[in-house]
C-alpha cells in the first residue's frame, strides 16, 4: 500500500490519497477494510474510491463526496491502471469547498500516480 497524506489542505480540509493492487470485488473490501482499521481513516469524512478490475470492469465509490469517484476512475483509465485501487480521503474542514474539492481530488490522484512511477 502506498500513502501519501496532506497532499492538499484548504479552508481547513486535509486530503490524503492512497492505493495498491487488488484482485476482484473481494480485494477492495479488504484493502478498504484494511485501510479503516487506521483510526484517523475511519473517521475521514470520505473516502472515495476507484478501481478497473480485469474481470469485473470499473467500480466506483463516492462515500459522501458525490461524483468524486467517477473523477477518479477517469483517472485510472486514462492511466492504463487495472487491478489497482485509488482512494482518496478527505477530513472536512467545516467549509464547502464546491467546486474545488474535484480540483483537489485530482491533484491528490496525480500525486499517487507521480509517486508509484517513480517508484515510491
Amino acid at each position: 500500500m502506498l500513502q501519501i497524506e496532506d497532499v492538499v489542505r484548504d479552508r481547513g480540509s486535509r486530503y490524503a490519497v492512497s492505493g495498491g493492487s487488488v484482485v476482484g470485488r473481494a480485494g477492495v473490501a479488504v484493502f478498504l477494510a484494511d485501510l479503516k482499521r487506521v483510526k484517523k481513516y475511519a473517521k475521514a469524512t470520505h473516502n472515495t474510491w476507484a478501481v478497473v478490475l480485469s474481470d469485473g470492469g470499473a467500480v466506483k465509490g463516492d462515500d459522501g463526496e458525490a461524483g468524486a469517484g467517477a473523477v477518479i476512475l477517469r483517472m485510472l483509465e486514462r492511466a492504463g491502471l487495472v487491478d489497482h485501487i485509488v482512494v482518496v480521503t478527505r477530513w472536512y474542514g467545516g467549509v464547502h469547498l464546491g467546486g474545488d474539492r474535484f480540483a483537489h481530488v485530482v491533484t491528490c490522484v496525480r500525486a499517487y500516480l507521480d509517486a508509484r512511477q517513480a517508484g515510491g
